[in-house]
């Protein structure tokens, strides 16, 4: 009965890639639905050419150029597009404004989707949809889908999507490598704070023990652009020539790199999400964040935690107890990731 639906998705990287499962459970049962993405700029690449998004809306909200005049224009674009519907995946009080003032007909938010908190932000929507699961024991991706599950009275799992669209500069980045050390190993480095970011140490231990076994591999390091010194710091710490690829791909360059590759090594972050889309072979290293929860949907992803009583953390950086080493970092060792990858022949 809907046809032109609205996703508010405001929201980070890894998450903006886990709701597209709940849009892939839309498209499955109303394929002639068509969906349009309400993302920030950043994120915006992960769903430009997604095979189940249609159209992608982008708003920087928090642009110091975003007056009320612009703001109202906003909303008349929104009208003129005549959507019917309007899903909320992120539960923010600017996107609850901009639908409810572009007289999108119906409007559904959860009751929750990051936290237990009840919000007035529901006063915006026609229709609430009750969470009652454990969000820390269920993954991000069937929350998301239990939304849409509950308001259409469908069944069913889907996965994450991702474009996939050729990259030249994925081949020429690859390129760099030595062309004739046959195993590609990616590496991500730091989280996106300091409790989701394992040692350099650590990191720098792995990639020696992993290069004396095979000496046929090589090694690079993806992130973001305001990552590259830091992993410029971890490619000192493990002493020889690893690439470092930070600031120079797309989202879907990146997604391509790992189509690309024998091994993905990375903490928590956005491109463990994108990775995990693409089928690679990955091990990720939980720190305070519930792999319970955050787990890529992967056949072939190994997750490894020290499950900490404190994890899912509730403290800041600096309140951490154990900080600046925090337990449940400090307690995954390079040993465990040795022995995670022999699940996968290395």
């Amino acid at each position: 009965m809907f046809k032109n639906i609205l996703v508010n998705a405001l929201v980070n990287l890894g998450d903006v890639v886990l709701t597209t499962s709940a849009l892939a459970l839309i498209k499955k049962n109303f394929p002639e639905t068509r969906i349009t993405m309400l993302v920030k700029p950043v994120v915006a690449d992960a769903v430009r050419e997604n095979p189940v998004i249609d159209d992608v809306i982008v708003l920087d909200y928090r642009s110091k150029r975003n007056s009320v005049a612009k703001m109202l224009n906003f909303v008349k674009k929104l009208r003129e597009k005549r959507f019917d519907l309007a899903i909320s995946f992120d539960r923010k009080l600017r996107p609850a404004i901009l639908t409810f003032l572009a007289r999108i007909p119906r409007r559904i938010c959860p009751t929750k989707v990051f936290d237990d908190n009840s919000s007035l932000v529901t006063l915006f929507y026609t229709d609430v949809i009750e969470i009652s699961h454990d969000l820390n024991k269920t993954l991000q991706a069937e929350t998301y889908q239990e939304i849409v599950r509950k308001f259409f009275g469908i069944s069913g799992h889907e996965t994450p999507k991702f474009p996939q669209k050729p990259s030249p500069i994925a081949e020429n980045l690859l390129n760099r490598l030595p062309q004739d050390k046959k195993i590609k190993i990616a590496l991500c480095v730091k989280g996106t704070f300091p409790l989701k970011t394992w040692s350099k140490e650590f990191f720098a231990e792995t990639v020696r023990e992993i290069r004396k076994n095979h000496d046929d591999a090589t090694f690079f390091i993806v992130g973001a652009p305001n990552d590259r010194d830091y992993a410029d710091e971890v490619i000192r710490e493990i002493g020889f020539c690893v690439e470092n690829f930070c600031g120079e791909t797309s989202l879907t360059d990146l997604a391509e790199i790992f189509r690309r590759i024998d091994l993905f090594i990375t903490v928590d972050t956005g491109a463990t999400h994108i990775a995990a889309t693409t089928g690679v072979k990955m091990v990720t290293i939980y720190g305070c964040t519930s792999p319970d929860r955050w787990h890529p949907i992967n056949p072939n992803a190994i997750v490894l935690t020290s499950r900490e009583n404190c994890c899912p953390c509730t403290f800041k950086t600096e309140e951490c107890p154990s900080f600046p080493r925090p337990n449940c970092l400090n307690n995954v060792k390079p040993a465990h990731v040795l022995a995670a990858i022999k699940n996968f022949g290395f």
